[in-house]
């Protein structure tokens, strides 16, 4: 029960790095952050996907019903045919294929992504075209205003007056 000092009731000691960190968490890049992320895992699974049931077996078939998951080199032990019997036996292995299969996901994801910018980029581009110059301040007019007077001076042949005075 917490003690009464003169009718009031004392406030708890809350650390400075609290509020800090909650202002953190708050801003936009933080959240926007989280939310890529959230989104390139989904899009690292459909991608997966697409290399393992799509893709993979296409390629396979094109160099001879080579199933990449299964290129791979027995270090000590006797060669298995799968590597999911060289794993289950316990020998060590050099997993190839596997290495692979990373390789062209990871190029895969990489075009998938170039081509998601480069359509996001033309989007951008045509909704900047659309959009109406927004009109200028009554700063910019008045400076604009300020800038034709020292241009008409200069042609007519009278120097503008010098910031400093007795130049």
């Amino acid at each position: 029960m917490a003690t009464r000092i003169l009718g009031r009731t004392p406030a708890l000691h809350t650390p400075g790095w609290i509020g800090e960190f909650r202002s953190f968490i708050m801003r936009g890049n933080v959240v926007d952050l989280a939310v890529g992320i959230i989104i390139g895992a989904a899009f690292t699974t459909i991608v997966q996907s697409l290399v393992k049931d799509i893709f993979t077996p296409f390629i396979g078939l094109l160099v001879g019903n080579i199933d990449f998951s299964n290129i791979f080199f027995t270090l000590k032990g006797p060669h298995y045919a799968t590597l999911a019997e060289a794993q289950k036996a316990g020998s060590p292995t050099v997993n190839v294929g596997v290495f692979l299969n990373a390789v062209i996901q990871f190029l895969i994801v990489g075009l998938a992504i170039f081509w998601v910018v480069k359509l996001l980029t033309r989007m951008h581009v045509r909704e900047e075209k659309t959009e109406a110059p927004p009109a200028p301040t009554q700063s910019e007019l008045l400076l604009a205003e300020i800038r034709d007077l020292l241009a008409d001076r200069r042609g007519a042949g009278v120097e503008p007056p010098s910031p400093i005075p007795g130049r």
